[in-house]
């Protein structure tokens, strides 16, 4: 814990005068950098120094002189109370010493007194006296930025311990024995090596049994997440849903599951041996993925779909489902209004889980209330378990795969600890990697030290980025009624305080406050979604859905337009990787790790490639190796007449029209996805080409992306009424015959070479 990397910021007008109080504020800062070996960082002006505490987390202590003259020449217009007020409402613990004489007291206003640590008298105290000071809470405050586990672990790897144990390189020294082992030293650098610890240090606890200072780890999350317990995962959230089926569902349990879940918990079927019935995704006419609607978690629903499914025995059927699971948010950013389904289905289902990995921040900021699982809605006797899904890696500061599972105990219904963690045993490691349970520690603590702040910021940043995308747009326009740019999938218009506003002309802080701005509702339907319910779903402001012009929001499509895959091929080539592509529209994560030099990267691009379409420059200038690669398709074209021919293959085969009556359909279930894995595992399987398909059962699912849903599960029959369903595949395996260098994401879907074309199949169960 090297406090000389803590700088000291010294806020003051009397470093380069003459004056006694120069000479001695030049002794202070030579007593901390010489004798208490600190790092003093100076500021001139209070203007300044707010700029530099907002730009930097790393800040020591501050050190703030209240007599710093406020002349009009120095352009500095704030005064010290207000400088504190930023600070303190931006990191509750730092330290905060005022340098002033004795005399000024009585002029300091309460507010500022009850935000400061302390005073450092100019001229009654000795040099040496005020850098001891100043020393101690620097010192005080750096340890406490360690939070438990993490703090655990750097104190143990600056004790150079010799050590015999595993892992095999032991702290860094084994890879020293080869130029290989240098360089993977040199890359990642010795703290990283010697913080990679074996399971036989005691004095981390144990992850497994959730002792120690790695259990302290876990009950501070359980605590900053609102849950009565969490675990720690370190393979990934995939391993979490794993971990919480296996809790709870058992062999012929029914399983209420959203059909746009993630393939673990498709997987999490097979494991578990359930009987699932499924809730069916609504989206709009862009195809942009909504919510469900709330009538299918209805006690009458669910109970019809459980009487017509042929698969579940008659004997079952009066059987309550174990689990339901819901995907929030969606991967477009739609977050459920948590207390209102729990009211739906705490009638219906013996648990509830909330797949949230995209979503872990939810918590701490007010934007989102009651629209996330931990949700601190009054627990009544009837509420069932709550178990949470945590991508913590995603958009919080976690090492990649290193995820949380909350749970919270239900009314009557509890989950104790030690049943619950012969599941977690069975798919957590003996050998955990230290440096990751440390990133969800840290994780937990800037979450509990400034949450508030960091994600108000991330959502204000997100805002001013959603309106620059519509003043370009109306810049273009007032030039010139044709022009064109891209759009956002967002409100036009919002409601404040009664009157109707453009939500560009809205104040950002207020469009971060209003969480009704971003709630969907049928008296604004910006959002595409038919019979949309009230209070019921909501935008994230920090997930960015960009369009892409050739189709408006009732589904019709324009004579010409831009396919976003095109957009996402040029932007991955200029260094901006999209998080999801769809048909006419990308999405875009403005999380923690999003700056200003980003956003004004994409937007350049965004002109850059206007420019290369509105000039119709040729694809080999544009996409130089996609021509070379096929110049039989491509060469001699422009970017422009390329986009108008994917787009009019879109239009004339009514593409989006297809992938929704495709998703519209639950085909029927023949068999358990586990008894279609047994067939895998068994070798009762074949590959079946797609012009095959008809009739048969597919062993595995499909996983058309977009929109990264199963269009069929294992064990579903492709019959006559699935024929929506082999009709948009056909398209698909068209489409990337007519156009090559667009193959579709398609898991579950192997690809045959033949007549230079490509052929789909997939495994089928044999007949």
């Amino acid at each position: 814990m090297k406090k000389h990397e803590w700088p000291i910021l010294i806020v003051s007008g009397q470093f380069h005068e003459m004056s006694d109080e120069g000479l001695r504020l030049k002794k202070l800062v030579e007593e901390l950098e010489k004798v208490q070996y600190c790092n003093v960082m100076p500021s001139f002006t209070y203007k300044d120094a707010r700029e530099i505490f907002i730009s930097r987390a790393d800040i020591g202590t501050v050190i703030i002189d209240w007599d710093l003259p406020d002349e009009e020449d120095s352009g500095d217009d704030m005064i010290a109370a207000e400088l504190i007020e930023t600070i303190r409402s931006r990191n509750k613990t730092i330290p905060i010493l005022l340098l002033t004489d004795r005399l000024d007291m009585e002029a300091i206003p309460v507010d500022a007194l009850k935000a400061i640590n302390g005073y450092l008298w100019k001229t009654a105290d000795t040099v040496k006296f005020l850098s001891g000071r100043i020393n101690m809470y620097l010192t005080s405050y750096v340890k406490s930025v360690y939070p438990a586990f993490f703090g655990s672990l750097v104190k143990y790897s600056e004790e150079y311990k010799y050590a015999w144990h595993t892992p095999g390189h032991m702290g860094g020294e084994g890879f020293l024995r080869s130029p290989a082992g240098v360089a993977l030293y040199k890359f990642f650098g010795e703290n990283t090596l010697r913080s990679d610890l074996s399971i036989s240090v005691p004095e981390l606890g144990s992850l497994l049994d959730h002792e120690g200072v790695v259990g302290d780890a876990e009950k501070n999350s359980a605590r900053a997440f609102g849950a009565d317990y969490t675990y720690y995962l370190l393979n990934g959230t995939s391993n979490v849903n794993q971990v919480i089926w296996r809790s709870q569902v058992l062999k012929d349990d029914i399983a209420f599951v959203d059909r746009n879940c993630h393939k673990s918990l498709n997987y999490a079927m097979v494991i578990t041996d359930a009987f699932p019935i499924y809730m069916i995704t609504r989206r709009n006419k862009r195809g942009i993925i909504g919510p469900i609607r709330l009538s299918e978690f209805s006690q009458k629903t669910i109970k019809r779909k459980i009487k017509e499914n042929n698969l579940i025995p008659e004997e079952l059927k009066t059987n309550t489902p174990k689990m339901s699971t819901l995907t929030n948010s969606t991967y477009d950013g739609v977050c459920y209004n948590v207390v209102n389904i729990k009211k739906q289905l705490e009638q219906s289902v013996e648990n509830l889980h909330f797949d949230e990995a995209w979503y872990a921040y939810a918590r701490f900021h007010p934007i989102y209330k009651d629209h996330f699982g931990m949700a601190d809605d009054k627990l009544e006797k009837q509420h069932p378990p709550i178990f949470c899904s945590h991508s913590t890696h995603k958009l919080l500061t976690a090492f990649s795969q290193s995820s949380m599972l909350h749970i919270k105990n239900g009314g009557t219904s509890k989950i104790i600890p030690h049943e619950f963690n012969e599941s977690y045993m069975m798919h957590g490691s003996t050998s955990p990697q230290y440096s990751m349970i440390a990133s969800l520690d840290v994780a937990t603590k800037m979450m509990q030290d400034n949450g508030d702040i960091i994600l108000n910021d991330i959502i204000i940043e997100a805002i001013q980025l959603r309106k620059k995308m519509v003043s370009i747009m109306e810049e273009l326009k007032n030039k010139d009624k044709n022009d064109w740019f891209f759009g956002m999938w967002q409100p036009e218009e919002v409601v404040i305080n009664g009157k109707r506003m453009r939500f560009e002309n809205v104040d950002d802080e207020v469009l971060a406050k209003t969480q009704s701005v971003w709630t969907m509702s049928k008296e604004n339907p910006w959002h595409g979604f038919e019979d949309m319910e009230d209070n019921y779903a909501m935008l994230d402001p920090i997930k960015l859905t960009f369009t892409t012009p050739g189709i408006d929001n009732n589904g019709v499509m324009a004579e010409e337009g831009i396919p976003a895959s095109i957009l996402s091929r040029y932007l991955i080539k200029k260094g901006i990787v999209c998080e999801k592509t769809d048909y006419y529209s990308f999405l875009l994560l403005n999380s923690l790790g999003t700056t200003k030099g980003k956003q004004g990267t994409l937007l350049a691009e965004l002109f850059n490639f206007k420019t290369l379409y509105d000039n119709n420059t040729p694809m080999c200038e544009v996409f130089y190796k996609l021509t070379q690669t096929y110049p039989a398709h491509y060469k001699g074209i422009g970017l422009k007449d390329h986009c108008h021919s994917i787009h009019k293959y879109f239009k004339k085969f009514k593409i989006l029209d297809s992938m929704q009556a495709g998703f519209q359909i639950l085909p029927d279930q023949v068999m358990k996805p586990s008894e279609a894995y047994h067939a895998v595992v068994g070798k009762n399987v074949e590959y079946v080409e797609l012009e095959n398909m008809m009739g048969r059962i597919p062993a595995v699912m499909i996983v058309p992306y977009p929109p990264g849903i199963p269009i069929i599960m294992g064990g579903e029959r492709l019959n006559e009424k699935t024929k929506p369903i082999f009709d948009y595949l056909k398209q698909l395996q068209d489409f990337e015959n007519t156009f090559p260098g667009y193959e579709s994401d398609l898991h579950g879907i192997e690809r045959t070479k033949r007549d230079g074309k490509n052929w789909f199949k997939t495994l089928c169960i044999k007949e």
